[in-house]
């Protein structure tokens, strides 16, 4: 038996691989954990678009990612992201196509007609998706459910896997929080169909869709370990960087808001590591749900593996 500890993205995902390649598994959520950062999440599967400042395995590998969430989750939008600039900000935009690949510069009107005449010119990455993190996260457990994989509160009985988020620090003395807040919207008067990125030399931020006129909005990164309601800052900041995507914002709803801690490394960078006969899925950073399935893939070899020569 492998018993999983925790139920957010890394935790969903590591116990979804294992049990697809007939491991026998189980999920524990421990009764003190926080609520999993990943439900505030903003869904989107955009590797080219994370390596304006990611490295390049994060860019290379979160491209499996795509398929992994299609043949498992519904409703994951294959739209792509636009990336776009005010005027003012120009030389933002040069400045992220010069840093990334896998986009085409396009008018933004034609893609989004709801951006005609707003932005003369934006980048467009055709290959990246969007998804809603509490439906996919949903899904994978269904999913386990359905495999008769249990989740309880009660003492691991197996080797451990612990995919704990930032609750984890008491094993990993170097991992760190990173604050990160966000907004839903309700918006009649705004209508996208994909994720637009903001780019802005102080608080860029993202658009996702999410359906019937509903639109997330994110996220701050704070190095701050802080718990606690998003801040009036975050708010203002959030809004005033929707209202220069549309103008439509300014007449929308505020219908929830959310923030989280996502767990992060030294080096940003999501990793296994091994505890004495735990192992760790953690540091997701602000990649969960592009890498939590493709370290989940790395956690499958590594303990078949140690298995076989158990064995």
């Amino acid at each position: 038996m492998i018993s999983v500890l925790g139920a957010g993205v890394a935790g969903l995902c590591a116990a979804t691989a294992l049990a697809e390649a007939g491991l026998a598994v189980e999920v524990i959520e421990p009764k003190d954990a926080p609520p999993a950062a990943s439900r505030l999440a903003g869904g989107m599967l955009a590797p080219f678009c994370e390596g304006e400042s990611a490295p390049e395995q994060i860019v290379v590998r979160g491209q499996e990612a795509v398929a992994w969430w299609a043949a498992r989750v519904p409703g994951l939008q294959r739209r792509g992201t636009l990336v776009i600039a005010p005027p003012r900000d120009r030389a933002e935009l040069d400045r992220f196509a010069r840093a990334t690949r896998g986009h085409a510069t396009v008018q933004p009107g034609d893609l989004e007609p709801d951006l005609a005449g707003r932005f003369a010119t934006g980048l467009f990455f055709e290959t990246e998706a969007h998804m809603d993190p509490v439906g996919a996260l949903a899904a994978l457990r269904r999913r386990l459910t359905g495999r008769d994989v249990p989740f309880h509160v009660e003492a691991p009985r197996g080797r451990i896997v612990d995919c704990r988020g930032i609750a984890a620090r008491d094993r990993l003395p170097d991992l760190r929080a990173l604050r990160g807040e966000m907004l839903e919207l309700h918006a009649p008067e705004v209508t996208l169909s994909r994720t637009i990125r903001l780019l802005h030399p102080r608080f860029p931020c993202y658009v996702v869709p999410r359906g019937d006129h509903r639109f997330m909005v994110g996220a701050t990164m704070l190095e701050s370990a802080r718990a606690g309601p998003v801040t009036a800052r975050a708010v203002m900041e959030l809004l005033s960087a929707a209202w220069t995507i549309h103008p439509g914002f300014a007449e929308a709803s505020l219908i929830a808001t959310g923030a989280g801690l996502r767990p992060a490394f030294p080096d940003n960078i999501p990793a296994l590591r091994r505890d004495g006969d735990r192992v760790h899925l953690n540091g997701l950073y602000r990649h969960g749900f592009l890498m939590a399935p493709v370290l989940a893939g790395d956690l499958v070899h590594l303990l078949t593996r140690e298995l076989s020569h158990a064995h």
